[in-house]
């Protein structure tokens, strides 16, 4: 069995990288582990996941924090509020397939767009907190 956060992680990616609301504002499937180099503007890396023990006196379970990061350009501060709207619409208390696992809730829980210092760059950062438990 997948560690969850894998999962959950390649169960987001997937729902990303399929909807074509979010395909059209980032130019294409622009969904990346890392940020990569030399990528054109605008597009979303996955970042830090934190997991912790969620697990009660009966049933096993882990608490996910996954930060996502959206990185503009060219649209400024407008593209990228847009491109985090649809972001969040998309996750915020989605119903995502988790093998050999159940996801129970996925909430958006903090949101932040800001102008990187000496940069044009815009970068958003959307915080979601994911519990998941195992298939009996």
């Amino acid at each position: 069995m997948a560690h969850p956060s894998s999962e959950l992680q390649r169960s987001i990616f997937n729902a990303l990288t399929g909807d074509p609301a979010l395909t059209g504002l980032l130019g294409g499937p622009k969904v990346f582990d890392r940020r990569p180099e030399r990528a054109a503007f605008p597009y979303l890396t996955l970042g830090r996941t934190t997991v912790m023990d969620w697990s009660t006196g009966t049933e096993d379970g882990s608490e996910h924090i996954l930060t996502l990061h959206v990185w503009a350009k060219g649209g400024g501060k407008q593209e990228t509020y847009e491109i985090m709207d649809r972001v969040s619409k998309k996750l915020d208390d989605a119903n995502l397939p988790l093998e050999g696992h159940q996801l129970v809730n996925l909430r958006l829980q903090f949101a932040e767009a800001r102008q990187e210092p000496d940069s044009t760059t815009y970068h958003g950062i959307l915080r979601f907190r994911a519990v998941t438990e195992p298939l009996a």
